[in-house]
């Protein structure tokens, strides 16, 4: 196995030797009623040790892969961060049968390996900004919808927004929101092929919003056909998301989008429990501020601590971006009195949590 020190894994190495201390673990499931067509389900995985508690989250998005749960895997026992981060490498997590999607099984991953690293710092005693040696910072947030944003404009006319663009927009539909200011990202969802939120290139709708919001980041575009066409020019803009699980991931991207003439990309989605592993996701974090991008923070609409843990990692790596890591108060309708951006961080107590001003 390749060292952590090796291939500029500089911040797991802070991590991977921490001691853990596992008894035993139980779980926890959640459920918000989004829409007629969609029930929100995650599972919260509840590491015990030494008579604390660590915490991550299943973001699987079918509801019913979270039945049928695994509570019999062989966790205790005395690790190191990266060596429980290995065991579960090479469990299998779905043990009742395949998940309805095979990416499902990163996110089932995190949920274990961000318990465990939320656990082992609360044994030590330390938050992960002073584990890493890094300070927190305010962070930016956007709000992602596919909703009317002006009752959220009531609420606050500072909010930024992550927007979907839709078959349904026109030209006076795009000018009319563009008219706000305050959209920062327009996510095109050409990756999502059979989900409940897939989006078919249009190439007449990628240059009527390209054109509209001449400032946003374009997320996810088609990387082939009319409408990777109609961009053309305006890959500056990219920013990827849904295909990226590690680092890997990326540079095929950068190959697909410039070729082999040396451009990088200037924006980039960070999504931790597409990774699945603590590992994978900081030596892309690593690589991707070496390179120059800008990197902003992705949610899955989490419902737990998994939401708390990427407002985390957005105050420690990449807190000025445009963060789709809205407080949870903001997954429902228009509310007064919501946390405003940006979120103000507190001095933070032991584990892998987020604590701020409210």
């Amino acid at each position: 196995m390749t060292a952590v020190t090796d291939l500029g894994f500089a911040t797991y190495a802070r991590l991977a030797e921490l001691p853990l201390r596992v008894d035993g673990y139980s779980t926890e499931r959640r459920e918000f009623d989004v829409s007629s067509g969609f029930l929100r389900v995650t599972t919260t995985v509840v590491l015990r040790g030494g008579g604390f508690e660590g915490r991550g989250e299943d973001v699987t998005y079918a509801a019913e892969d979270h039945d049928g749960f695994p509570m019999d895997l062989p966790l205790a026992g005395d690790w190191t961060l990266d060596a429980f981060s290995r065991l579960i490498g090479g469990l299998d997590l779905f043990p009742a049968g395949p998940p309805q999607q095979e990416f499902f099984r990163l996110y089932r991953r995190w949920a274990f390996e961000s318990a465990a690293l939320d656990l082992a710092l609360r044994q030590r005693g330390q938050s992960l900004g002073a584990a890493l040696g890094r300070p927190y910072r305010p962070v930016r947030f956007v709000l992602s919808t596919r909703l009317d944003v002006r009752p959220w404009l009531k609420v606050d006319p500072g909010l930024e927004f992550k927007l979907d663009p839709t078959p349904d927009w026109d030209v006076a539909l795009a000018e009319r929101v563009a008219a706000s200011g305050r959209v920062r990202v327009l996510d095109f969802k050409a990756f999502y092929e059979g989900s409940v939120v897939e989006n078919p290139p249009d190439a007449a709708q990628y240059a009527m919003v390209a054109k509209a919001f001449p400032d946003a980041v374009l997320e996810d575009p088609a990387l082939e056909g009319p409408a990777r066409a109609a961009l053309d020019g305006r890959e500056g803009r990219f920013s990827f998301d849904a295909p990226i699980h590690s680092w890997t991931d990326v540079e095929e991207i950068v190959v697909r989008v410039f070729g082999s003439h040396g451009a990088a990309l200037r924006h980039l989605n960070i999504k931790p429990s597409r990774f699945g592993s603590i590992a994978a996701l900081f030596y892309c974090v690593e690589r991707a501020l070496a390179a120059g991008m800008e990197l902003y923070g992705g949610g899955q609409f989490e419902l737990g601590v998994g939401r708390d843990q990427i407002e985390a990692l957005a105050s420690l790596f990449y807190a000025d971006g445009p963060n789709d890591v809205a407080p949870r108060e903001y997954h429902g309708e228009a509310t007064a009195g919501v946390p405003r951006s940006p979120l103000q961080p507190l001095e933070q107590d032991a584990g892998f949590g987020f604590a701020f001003r409210r």
